[in-house]
């Protein structure tokens, strides 16, 4: 398995973003000021990530996602291990994570991996996207924002 940074000219893997973040005109606003992680396994995408350096000292995952056959064997916390480690190496001192009220998988890893709650943005998702989002038979309304620091 190899985690590598996606090269200048490559074409963002909107397969895999898209299962994190339902709307391809949300990522595209994102995705110009991001370095895009891609984690390939025997030659194919399996999980990326996009980091966003949003103040000094701190960095923001914008969006990973891991392929739906490839979920639950560990990837997604590789991933999340592959961004701090790389956040520590560029001189960061916290990186930052958002989610929805209903992702309730994401919401339980990122805590195992060390995130702690810092805030909820009410009615984010309802604002933001033009079709409502049902995971886990819950509506998606809030972001939930979590930090990790070192």
């Amino acid at each position: 398995m190899l985690i590598r940074s996606l090269g200048e000219g490559e074409t963002l893997p909107y397969e895999l973003l898209l299962l994190a973040d339902p709307e391809r005109q949300a990522i595209d606003a994102y995705a110009d000021r991001c370095d895009c992680m891609v984690m390939e396994e025997n030659g194919a995408a399996v999980g990326a990530y996009m980091l966003l350096a949003t103040r000094p000292k701190t960095a923001e995952i914008m969006n990973i996602a891991v392929r739906e056959d490839c979920q639950g064997r560990g990837y997604g916390r590789k991933l999340i291990e592959h961004a701090v480690r790389y956040c520590k190496e560029q001189g960061y001192r916290q990186l930052e994570i958002g989610t929805g009220n209903s992702s309730l998988g994401q919401l339980g890893l990122y805590q195992k991996c060390g995130f702690r709650v810092t805030g909820v943005e009410r009615d984010y998702f309802v604002r933001h996207y033009a079709e409502p989002i049902i995971e886990n038979g819950i509506p998606c309304r809030d972001m939930i924002r979590l930090r990790l620091e070192w």
